[in-house]
């Protein structure tokens, strides 16, 4: 049955006109399914990664950063449409900022803004290159339009992102959903980068232009600005590939982490999807396994051209399955599976692929609304080099599912972001309306409205008692 399976899902490929890489890594995924593979990384196989490099510690001349960075390209990930938080576009072209005039800025605006202000201070070239994905591509490039002066040397803008098809749990042959076809596809994971920057020439075509290095990072993700000090670091090191790392926190109950395997001392990757329950408090030990991973990766270009060109695009990344329903939405459309990957799990790949820790700062995603009143809130400040300054420890902010989705967050966000930078804290409970000029005040709680929803009027302070007019 899985045969046939596996026949149905290539065929549907093949007729969508995914890159002959991404339907060779497909298969290969689906075999190890097949085999009844789980990507499970047990704790008793690996020892915590330790003693890294430190980002805050490194002695590096700005003649050194600007050389390293003249010599690095920026790719960022573009292909979420922000599903979570009921998006239908790229999340990117979402509103994270006002800029000193009130006018909206985009993830994708600070971006530019970041590359930009990098040229102007070291003269580097810094090509900016997106993995867009079939549903962010027309809109994101409509978005740069404006900005005639970021291509580079004709390289391209942009490169895309391969999908396959949801498997039905039950059978492991393509779902069928003529409600919405376009549910029948998912994204692989961001582990394909890799065919996809085969498939798209994009690794030699930088190469061709001078550029040996390249910084990946997601495009939610605006602490992941352009780095000299990291590009100096990552070129003196000689290593292939580098992963940056953050301490963990509280707050960072989730996210990947490297891990050294105990068979061969290799740095491997093990995602929250592949922790068995029965290791999941190892994993989330703070004291034992002190860095997430980031999702920041540096590759250096000729090591990473020449894997590429050795597998076709292939690489042995494990497998992650991920079950969810045709209908993310619907809880009793058909279960079918996703075959994922990791790009970070390509550590393992690369012979002497290494890792640094970096500070808080250059990990500022944004994957719920609770995330995006921080980054919208007086918390931070954007400056003049499109830097997204912490001005007080961030506040755990934790709304109801009423703000789960952007229109509903925007709509009773209409008067702007209340002031957290005298919060240690905001729960919100229920369906609460804020008005102007709010102020949230040490550990702040909003308990559930008298009646179906609330409002916080204008002006005024939020605490633990609620809200004080």
């Amino acid at each position: 049955m899985s045969d046939r399976g596996l026949q149905l899902a290539q065929d549907k490929m093949r007729a969508a006109g995914v890159a002959t890489a991404a339907i060779d890594t497909f298969t290969r995924f689906y075999r190890l399914l097949e085999e009844g593979a789980t990507g499970l990384v047990r704790e008793d196989d690996v020892e915590p990664l330790t003693d890294l490099t430190r980002h805050a510690d490194l002695d590096v001349t700005p003649q050194e950063a600007a050389e390293a960075l003249g010599r690095t390209a920026i790719i960022k990930l573009n292909g979420g449409l922000g599903t979570s938080m009921g998006m239908d576009r790229a999340k990117s072209l979402l509103e994270v900022r006002r800029d000193a005039e009130g006018r909206s800025m985009s993830f994708l605006d600070v971006i530019v803004g970041q590359v930009r202000a990098a040229r102007r201070a070291t003269g580097a070239r810094l090509p900016l290159v997106l993995m867009n994905s079939f549903r962010t591509q027309d809109d994101t490039l409509a978005a740069l339009a404006p900005y005639g002066d970021l291509a580079v040397d004709g390289l391209p803008l942009d490169f895309l992102q391969n999908r396959e098809p949801k498997l039905r749990a039950d059978t492991l042959e393509p779902v069928e959903w003529p409600a919405d076809p376009a549910m029948e596809w998912c994204p692989p994971g961001h582990g394909d980068l890799y065919p996809a920057l085969h498939a798209g020439g994009v690794v030699h075509a930088l190469l061709e232009a001078g550029f040996r290095y390249a910084s990946v990072s997601n495009s939610d993700n605006l602490g992941a600005t352009p780095d000299g000090e990291i590009a100096a670091w990552f070129a003196r090191s000689g290593a292939p590939y580098a992963a940056e790392m953050c301490l963990k926190t509280p707050a960072d109950v989730k996210g990947g982490q490297l891990v050294v395997r105990r068979s061969d001392g290799r740095i491997i990757q093990r995602e929250t999807a592949q922790t068995h329950p029965d290791d999941m408090d190892a994993f989330l030990d703070a004291s034992r396994h002190r860095y997430f991973h980031t999702n920041n990766l540096w590759f250096d270009l000729e090591a990473l051209a020449a894997e590429l060109d050795r597998t076709g695009g292939v690489l042995e990344l494990p497998l992650i399955r991920n079950a969810k329903t045709v209908d993310p939405t619907d809880g009793d459309s058909p279960e079918v599976v996703q075959i994922e990957s990791a790009m970070g799990a390509a550590v393992a790949v690369f012979d002497g692929a290494t890792a640094i820790e970096v500070g808080r700062e250059r990990f500022l995603p944004v994957k719920t609304t609770n995330d995006l009143l921080l980054l919208r809130s007086d918390v931070y400040d954007l400056t003049d080099d499109f830097r997204l300054e912490a001005t007080v420890p961030a506040p755990l902010v934790q709304l109801s599912k009423t703000y789960k989705t952007i229109g509903a967050f925007d709509e009773r966000f209409a008067a702007g972001p209340p002031s957290l930078r005298g919060a240690d804290g905001l729960a919100v409970a229920g369906d609460w309306t804020f008005g102007a000029d709010v102020t949230v005040v040490g550990d702040a709680m909003l308990p559930e409205p008298d009646g179906d929803a609330g409002t916080v009027p204008d002006g005024a302070t939020i605490t633990a008692d609620g809200v004080q007019a």
